[in-house]
């Protein structure tokens, strides 16, 4: 798989996290001022009880909405979208998308059926479809209610040319180290909150018979994450813009600091679930339900990745805030980074409809329906915390939410598909190359320098 969104993540293991929640929503009302009908009143409805944002009536009116989500994430959203049609009467249709969903949508294009609305994964796909005239503004509606909910920062993610474009409805919080609370216990090892303290806590862990990490090296992608948050602590915000628009080379100084600084877990076999040949054999699943299947004894005590590991955790027995347990990436400079993912809904089929669907899913009212069913991260603001099922959860949403516009947006999601999001190719191999070899930092460099110049130079 291509992409290294949080949905491609969440998709490639998905079971059920728990018992759906039923019955009515109880959804915080706003105040009168945000219930204004739409500039066109005759076909508007005033906002129900229970509800936020004004929508339009529009029985008759059928729409398409195409994403890579899979299994309970896909059926989630199915319920935010029946009560999208709930609310409006417009029939709803969700087209199951194939990886990487560019070029999904490039044939659907070319074949004269695009999705009305398409879940984008990716800033640079965002781009891309702006380049290619694919995706529609977003309309007066919509942009009203993206600014209400959302910090500047998620506002700007989806502009082009400053031109809103996106609404990012899905967020991932990818500065998370999950643990296996049992192996701390027995190792006495504590929660680390500097880079100096995990390698305290790793060597703790270690000397109590429990490997320290299992690292995700099949998949290629949890690799560039490992290095984004280092590198965000370490280099710094500006120096995260300029490396991930490729102002700076990755031959730069603070790129060798930051590889250097990885090598200090990657580089010891001791330290890595199956040492580094096999860090290279285990997919993102396995890194996840290895670490928390085996009792005391699991394959390794800790996993580096985003809330939707809660998805691969499901499928052990490990119960979420008292087995599996988490805490923030530590820092490894001055401050704890924050990078994050997300899906953005991006119109292409530019109606009535289409803009009603996207000003609902920049609303609380969607969010809110699937942050209850958890598994789901909203960057919207007005989704309240207590709407997130588990303690864990609301701690996750509180610091993706308190983050503001500080939080950073993962860096090869921002990079071309040719760089930073492709198996075998580009950043991916590189740091796959890399995990292999950890002491050849100058040569990874080199590489890393080569492909993104390429890629970067074509923009593809």
């Amino acid at each position: 798989m291509h992409r290294k969104s949080s949905t491609v993540r969440t998709s490639r293991a998905v079971t059920a996290l728990a018992a759906l929640l039923a019955g009515a929503l109880a959804l915080t009302a706003c105040s009168s001022g945000d219930n204004d009908k739409k500039s066109n009143g005759d076909n508007s409805e005033p906002s129900q009880t229970g509800s936020t944002v004004s929508l339009p009536k529009l029985n008759g009116a059928s729409l398409e909405i195409a994403a890579v989500w899979t299994g309970q994430e896909q059926k989630n959203f199915k319920q935010v979208l029946a009560e999208f049609t709930r609310r409006t009467g417009a029939k709803v249709t969700f087209v199951p998308a194939q990886d990487p969903i560019i070029n999904f949508l490039g044939s659907k294009i070319a074949g004269g059926q695009p999705p009305d609305v398409a879940m984008l994964p990716q800033p640079g796909a965002i781009k891309q479809a702006v380049q290619r005239k694919w995706a529609k503004p977003l309309g007066p509606e919509a942009v009203k209610e993206l600014q209400k909910n959302y910090s500047q920062g998620w506002q700007d993610i989806g502009k082009v040319d400053g031109k809103q474009y996106g609404v990012y409805y899905k967020a991932a919080n990818k500065s998370l180290i999950w643990y296996n609370a049992k192996v701390f216990a027995n190792a006495g090892a504590k929660e680390p909150k500097t880079w100096k303290d995990l390698l305290t806590t790793s060597q703790a862990v270690y000397d109590s018979g429990v490997t320290p990490f299992s690292v995700a090296g099949a998949d290629g992608w949890p690799l560039t994450d490992w290095f984004e948050n280092i590198y965000l602590s370490q280099a710094g915000p500006q120096k995260y813009d300029e490396l991930a628009q490729h102002k700076i080379k990755w031959t730069d100084p603070s790129v060798k600091q930051a590889l250097t600084t990885l090598a200090q877990i990657w580089g010891k076999k001791d330290y890595l679930a199956g040492g580094q040949n096999g860090a290279l054999q285990t997919e993102f699943p396995a890194s996840v339900t290895q670490t928390f299947n085996g009792g005391d004894q699991p394959k390794s005590a800790m996993v580096y990745e985003g809330d939707f590991a809660q998805v691969n955790i499901g499928e052990t027995k490990a119960k979420i805030g008292t087995d599996a347990k988490v805490f923030p990436f530590p820092a490894v400079g001055s401050s704890a980074p924050v990078v994050s993912g997300g899906d953005a809904a991006v119109i292409l089929k530019d109606s009535k409809a289409a803009q009603a669907l996207v000003t609902f899913l920049a609303s609380p009212d969607a969010a809110t329906i699937q942050a209850k069913l958890g598994g789901y991260l909203s960057p919207n603001k007005n989704v309240p915390i207590s709407a997130y099922p588990n303690a864990v959860q609301q701690k996750i949403a509180k610091a993706l939410i308190a983050s503001g516009d500080d939080f950073r947006f993962d860096m090869s999601d921002q990079a071309p598909q040719a760089f930073g999001g492709t198996p075998g190719k580009g950043e991916w191999k590189d740091l796959q190359d890399f995990l292999k070899n950890p002491k050849d930092v100058a040569g990874a460099q080199a590489k890393l320098e080569k492909d993104a110049a390429a890629a970067y130079g074509s923009g593809s």
